[in-house]
């Protein structure tokens, strides 16, 4: 009895400490942390991770879990630790406030806060600091340096010309504005009523932007007749490196560097200097620095333009590309190719635009990246086109602009407009076997993208393609690729398969070029040495590929593992367990988690962790790590044993927890990673051992503690077709099951997999911010959706209206007081859901397709795609045309059955959305507005189909709040919900005061 009592009072103060709780409101945004960077170093002694708040000033923390030593960084990031696990080094932000009052201030670049560099020797406490770092770099497989470039100070000379020159400029458009102003008021002045006045106003703002344009150009000329050369000049000059000796401080410096690179193993030092503006002798260089020898070498001296620097894997040889013309005038630059290897004096010319094998109007390309292969025998690099010379007699405010769109173009417009950057500096590469003068031209406009097997020491190459398939993309979403094999030694080509829908990639030895044909939901290998093509994964009894897929197209493979050492393993994923399959498809494949297991059973599945950040091959022979998850708990195992006989045992428990990705240590058994629930913040832990022994480093938000939080739990209902689904039902800490709560519904496709994932409360892109709302006394329902192609819209009905019904009666939940918030297709499904019912009383639509017929034409500006393959092949899942099936669409778009809605809509349309059209979400508000029923718009200007400035995801937050706080609890409402906001009061008044 006594036991019983004391359990009851330890109840009783729970609920009391949960009720006296505080809700979150949104100035707690900025102070919530996250992890951020992390790192453990090769002896598994020390680890380095970055605490980030959501705004302000973080902290970089050094700790040995082992000896509890712990040293934090304020405002340290950008963290390395050297190979040697000796020191840690990292650069120091500026604090947060006195980089934010000189942007107020409207400081220019030059006098803004700049970033200090940080050394430490690990388990030390004294930290050595330098101020104005540009940037740093360490060696990737070597220690003992570091190298960090100094940020230079513009003189004041040339500050005060600076300033003199657009202080001037400016001035004098301010006075042309006045004038044109003036002229525009005099205009209408003097004509008075006897012509259309906004015909003058349009002549004298056409004058205006005559004179406007002038003075641009007197603009110009003042700079080059003021300074011009003076700004140039500190623009173009390189500054101050300083190479750090770590052992003992000892410090080298040299002058007017522009780039700098150590080979990987930390011998050899890659310097580019400047010219000396100064001193008309002066040449820019580049020049290689001896680390131990301590001696410089001259690689080559004069160059307008050297770049695209890369060392060998031993650091012996070096390549670059240079434009060295003495023309300063010639309006067409040709680079040249420059290798240098040890004992040469300098570097030597390689290959340049007639070099035998070198096409005919071609020459080496300045924008592609070289690379030794891994035995240093072989160079890639880049081939172009030759592009003309501009005509500069051609005057730009007199030419043409216009889009040209062709029926039989290989990508529509918007997407050329988007690849063209890309395209101007494409290149095909080109190889040369070190020692011979033979260019080899391996890529071109039909081979255009290149794999390097085995690290580029493999005989050949893989060339994929998608020429001649490329309209289909409209429709499609992806297209038909072919691949061949292409001999280094002379360029011969060799199909391997043609027309596939498939992404091809070479086994990491290199024998086998391997595919996932998507409509033969099969892998197929291609032996380079003999041609055969083999299925070697048609004897697994069991979907290699997504068993649930439901949109309109092949579904996707799960993927594969990995392939071993010595290429004669090939590692594929099904559902849940892992096949070994023979390449050669002589053996038949057999799964490798233990039987014992029973992955498929038990709906459990196993994926593999590679913990080794250089691997390329999965080794068997060494112990495994898998994230092992419970498709029916949703719970996690952490690197589980499971192979038999050979396993890295941490822990067998399922934990209702998500496992961050684990880092190990390069040289020593330790890991780290982070863990996380629904009611814990992802902290990192460590372990030597096994998770049962693991070590929490972090704690990164206790003041959680001070507020009502919340609880996750998995909820099963039947929907109205007979399924079986699932979601996530989150209540408020100090949940009463004998209240009734207000519920908003929050979705997308499935979202039960993240059951104990921590939901931080932060300003979002848009999506509902869970926790924030749990919190403040509402419960949450996000449901699980299953679709059918042609029926979208009534699948949503079916799933999220059975569960909201199911949630009720569960008798906790206000039936009155429903709400619904969904972003994109989310923000669809919101939309056509209350067009079919009128249980919610508010809803929230953010980036909503309000008219499929519409924006089935339309364009995703982020890609210049054309949205048709949405609707045909992916998550819209209408499955054909407009034309086949034009009921389809309009059965399935919200705009059509919009007199049907009784339910307040709040939509979100961005005049930047890169995905859906923003017009989509003016034609569902016109329509409505029309319709005279309760709809609001927000257009943030400038943003994308997600927001990314936080200043807008602040404000998205505050009114999603003041609007369903109105409509599901009763309070009063904003003054943006009832006057809305007039566009002479934008920037002014934000309509937030609750009056």
């Amino acid at each position: 009895m006594k036991r019983f009592f004391s359990i009851l009072l330890l109840v009783i103060a729970f609920s009391a400490t949960a009720q006296n709780k505080k809700p979150l409101d949104h100035t707690v945004y900025d102070n919530w942390k996250s992890i951020g960077e992390r790192m453990i170093s090769n002896d598994g002694k020390f680890v380095v991770y970055a605490v980030n708040p959501q705004e302000g000033d973080g902290e970089l923390v050094i700790q040995n879990p082992l000896t509890k030593y712990k040293k934090i960084i304020p405002r340290g990031y950008s963290a390395v630790i050297t190979e040697d696990s000796k020191y840690a080094v990292f650069k120091i932000k500026p604090p947060f406030q006195d980089t934010r009052q000189a942007r107020i201030k409207k400081k220019r670049p030059d006098d803004m806060p700049k970033d200090s560099l940080g050394i430490i020797e690990l388990g030390a406490e004294s930290v050595t600091k330098f101020a104005r770092t540009k940037t740093f770099k360490s060696p990737e497989k070597g220690a003992g340096f570091i190298a960090y470039h100094i940020e230079k100070p513009m003189p004041d000379s040339t500050k005060k010309t600076k300033v003199a020159v657009y202080d001037s400029a400016k001035a004098k458009i301010d006075m042309l504005v006045k004038l044109a102003d003036s002229i525009i008021k005099k205009s209408i002045d003097s004509i008075g009523g006897r012509i259309n006045k906004q015909e003058v106003i349009e002549a004298a703002q056409k004058a205006a932007k005559q004179i406007l344009k002038k003075a641009d150009e007197d603009l110009t000329e003042l700079k080059d007749a003021d300074g011009d050369d003076a700004i140039a000049s500190a623009a173009t000059e390189g500054t101050d490196l300083i190479l750090r000796r770590l052992i003992d401080g000892k410090e080298k410096t040299f002058k007017l560097v522009s780039e700098y690179f150590f080979n990987k193993k930390a011998t050899r030092l890659l310097i580019e200097t400047t010219k000396n503006n100064k001193d008309s002798n002066s040449k820019a260089m580049v020049l290689l620095y001896d680390l131990y020898g301590e001696k410089t070498d001259t690689l080559i001296r004069g160059c307008n333009d050297c770049k695209n620097y890369a060392f060998d894997e031993e650091g012996n040889q070096l390549a670059f590309v240079a434009e060295r013309d003495s023309s300063t005038k010639s309006l067409t630059k040709f680079y040249k190719l420059w290798h240098y290897t040890n004992g040469q004096d300098s570097a030597k010319l390689l290959a340049e635009k007639n070099t035998v094998g070198m096409k005919v109007g071609s020459t080496i390309s300045e924008n592609a990246t070289l690379v030794f292969s891994k035995d240093g025998k072989k160079l890639f690099f880049g081939t172009a086109a030759i592009k003309p010379a501009k005509d500069t007699t051609l005057i730009d405010f007199e030419l043409a602009r216009v889009d040209v769109w062709h029926y039989n173009d290989d990508y529509l417009q918007p997407q050329q407009l988007k690849q063209l950057d890309a395209e101007l500096k494409r290149s095909y590469t080109a190889v040369i076997n070190i020692g011979e003068n033979k260019l080899v031209q391996l890529g071109a406009e039909d081979a255009e993208r290149i794999t390097l097997p085995n690290e580029g020491s493999a005989d050949w190459v893989l060339a994929t393609t998608n020429k001649d398939n490329r309209k289909e993309l409209q429709w499609t979403g992806n297209t038909k690729t072919s691949a061949y094999v292409i001999r280094t030694a002379d360029g011969t080509k060799k199909l391997v398969a043609a027309n596939v829908q498939a992404n091809f990639n070479a086994s990491p030895a290199g024998k086998y070029v391997y595919w996932y044909d998507e409509a033969k939901k099969n892998y197929f290998t291609y032996d380079v040495a003999t041609g055969a093509t083999k299925n070697v994964t048609e004897k697994i009894k069991v979907p290699i590929y997504e068993e649930d897929n439901d949109v309109p197209d092949h579904p996707n493979p799960y993927g594969i593992m990995g392939w071993s050492n010595d290429d004669k393993n090939f590692y594929v994923y099904d559902r849940y367990d892992v096949w070994n399959v023979d390449p050669d498809a002589a053996a038949m494949p057999a799964t490798i988690i233990d039987p014992s297991k029973m992955p498929r059973k038990n709906k459990i599945t196993y994926r593999y962790i590679s913990t080794d950040r250089e691997e390329r091959f999965v080794n068997t022979e060494k112990p495994l790590a898998f994230r092992v998850f419970d498709n029916i708990a949703k719970t996690m195992v952490l690197d589980a044993s499971t192979l038999k006989n050979n396993f890295l045992s941490f822990s067998n428990k399922p934990e209702k927890n998500v496992f961050g990705f684990p880092l190990k240590a390069k040289n020593a058994m330790a890991f780290i990673y982070t863990k996380e629930n629904y009611a814990s913040s992802p902290n990192l832990y460590y372990t030597s051992t096994s998770v049962e022994d693991e070590m929490v480093l972090s704690d990164i938000n206790p003041q959680q503690k001070d507020f009502n939080w919340g609880t996750a739990e998995l909820f099963k209902w039947k929907t109205y077709n007979g399924k079986q689904s699932e979601g996530i039902i989150y209540k408020p800490e100090n949940f009463d099951p004998k209240k009734k709560y207000p519920m908003i519904s929050y979705f997308y496709e499935k979202l039960s997999d993240g059951l104990y994932s921590y939901n931080a409360p932060s300003p979002t892109p848009s999506r509902l911010n869970i926790s924030f709302f749990v919190s403040r006394g509402y419960v949450v329902f996000a449901p699980d959706i299953s679709y059918t192609t042609g029926h979208p819209g009534n699948d949503a009905y079916n799933y999220i209206v059975s569960g909201v019904r199911a949630v009720v009666k569960l008798g906790y939940v206000d039936s009155t007081k429903l709400g619904l918030q969904g972003q994109s297709w989310g923000g669809y499904q919101t939309a056509y859901l209350i067009t079919k019912t009128k249980l919610f009383a508010a809803a929230w639509a953010g980036a909503p397709v309000a008219n499929m017929t519409s924006a089935y034409g339309g364009i995703r500006w982020g890609t210049g795609l054309n949205r048709q393959f949405q609707y045909e092949k992916t998550q819209s899942r209408i499955g054909a045309t407009l034309w086949e099936k034009p009921n389809l669409y309009i059965e399935n778009s919200p705009l059509f059955h919009l007199p049907k809605v009784t339910t307040p809509l709040v939509i979100m349309s961005n005049d930047a959305d890169d995905a859906v059209p923003w017009y989509q979400g003016i034609e569902m508000f016109t329509a409505m507005r029309r319709l005279n029923k309760p709809v609001w718009l927000l257009v943030y200007n400038g943003e994308a189909h997600n927001l990314i400035e936080r200043k807008n995801r602040k404000d998205i937050q505050i009114r999603e709040q003041q609007f369903f706080d109105w409509k599901l609890k009763g309070e009063k409402p904003a003054k943006w919900l009832i006057d809305g906001v007039p566009a002479t009061q934008k920037g002014i008044d934000w309509g937030l005061k609750v009056e």
